[in-house]
């Protein structure tokens, strides 16, 4: 299992297929990457979210972390970035989310989520088997967006990098990752959400967001297609270069 649901372009439903193409003219809104301009954000791949029997569990989390892993080596190796997100709740009854806890959970389902997501709490680290290197960003995020003004500085770290496309991965597909990606894409980055690399607690969410996404947003791209693009970005500066030596 990679997560959840297919991972290839069957995973689009027919009626998106064709409206896609009568709007766009094709699939995948981009038909190649530039992999020194390309960071991959792994969003709350966190223990309170994959270990077994914690508040916040994703069942198919655990499954994905291979992908990210092979992302993250991609990424690196063809000149990119990788960071981290951590969500984080505050120390406050609510956690800083009034209006979440108090009408999305129950007040005990509450109460444990904010607990487990405080920075310093066990389940507030990234679960173990990430490939995380001392080059790689960790940050904490308080919204489910990364890209909310506010939530984390991971914005400004993209910019200071000359970032112009992020890879999005991690968990939960419809919510924290989709919101991120959203965003991103609304502050003029170049955004992939990468299908099965992504995981939600319901396939159905998975699979609808991923449709939603790539028909105003962005792209959908599986791991092994992400992995093309960067190394087919690499082969194309290789190709430039002795043509650009000779034209001197």
């Amino acid at each position: 299992m990679k997560g959840n649901g297919p991972v290839s372009d069957a995973l689009f439903w027919p009626e998106v297929r064709a409206l896609l193409e009568k709007r766009r003219g094709r699939l995948h809104a981009y038909e190649s990457l530039d992999a020194k301009r390309t960071a991959l954000i792994v969003i709350d791949m966190q223990r309170a979210f994959v270990d077994d029997g914690t508040p916040s569990f994703v069942g198919a989390a655990r499954a994905i972390i291979p992908n990210i892993n092979r992302l993250a080596e991609a990424v690196r190796r063809t000149g990119g970035s990788v960071a981290w997100s951590r969500a984080t709740f505050t120390s406050e009854p609510d956690g800083g989310w009034s209006t979440f806890f108090g009408h999305a959970v129950s007040e005990r389902v509450g109460r444990d989520v904010i607990a487990s997501l405080q920075d310093g709490a066990a389940g507030h680290g990234l679960t173990h088997g990430l490939d995380i290197r001392d080059a790689d960003h960790i940050f904490n995020k308080f919204r489910f967006s990364a890209f909310t003004r506010g939530s984390s500085d991971i914005e400004a770290w993209l910019r200071r990098r000359g970032a112009d496309t992020v890879l999005i991965a991690g968990t939960l597909t419809h919510v924290c990752c989709e919101s991120s990606a959203r965003d991103a894409m609304q502050l003029g980055f170049k955004t992939v959400m990468v299908s099965d690399a992504n995981a939600s607690r319901v396939e159905a969410n998975h699979i609808a967001t991923l449709n939603a996404f790539i028909q105003s947003f962005g792209d959908v791209r599986s791991a092994d297609q992400t992995i093309s693009l960067l190394e087919a970005s690499v082969g194309a500066r290789a190709a430039e270069q002795p043509a650009t030596a000779a034209a001197k």
